[in-house]
């Protein structure tokens, strides 16, 4: 099997190429990327808890899915693709925002990526996939917020960047 590739982007997500995504991450490249957030009627964030065995981030909480869009994909079809084989369902997805962020990790690797956020809604427990999932758990937005304040480090890097500069942007029902 050949190693999946990440769609080499430009400073205005212009695609400018494929690269296998480990040597994308190896070298810091920005590449494009995606993170879905998913919120019952209670307005709680289901939030997963990354597997252990993942090369980057093992064990830390993020929000309900991330990954990278494949070649010819859009935004939200890698979305919906990805819950499903993540958080075993599937529901509509709508893009509220997008952003670059990079950040290195202890390993040598590097997430270099542009990141589109899509919000849904599901009210039922997911089915994981325990080699990409090892937990995952329903709370109020507010909750995490104040969570990730108290315990940054039990967090990816990405989903605290969302919380500190895009809050407005996934608080789509405010109480």
């Amino acid at each position: 099997m050949t190693e999946e590739q990440v769609i080499l982007v430009d400073e205005n997500d212009n695609q400018i190429g494929l690269m296998a995504k480990m040597e994308a991450h190896e070298k810091a490249v920005l590449h494009r990327a995606f993170s879905v957030f998913v919120f019952n009627e209670k307005n709680e964030l289901m939030l997963q808890q990354r597997a252990l065995h993942k090369y980057h981030s093992p064990g830390l909480w993020t929000n309900t899915c991330c990954s990278h869009q494949r070649d010819g994909e859009t935004n939200l079809e890698a979305g919906k693709r990805r819950l499903q084989e993540e958080m075993g369902f599937v529901t509509e997805l709508s893009e509220t925002t997008s952003f670059i962020y990079k950040a290195p990790f202890d390993n040598g690797l590097t997430e270099h990526e542009y990141d589109h956020v899509m919000i849904g809604y599901f009210n039922d427990e997911p089915s994981i996939n325990e080699d990409e999932v090892a937990d995952w758990k329903w709370m109020p937005l507010e909750a995490v917020k104040s969570d990730i304040h108290q315990n940054p480090d039990n967090y990816t890097a990405w989903f605290k960047i969302i919380f500190e500069k895009f809050y407005e942007h996934i608080n789509v029902n405010p109480s």
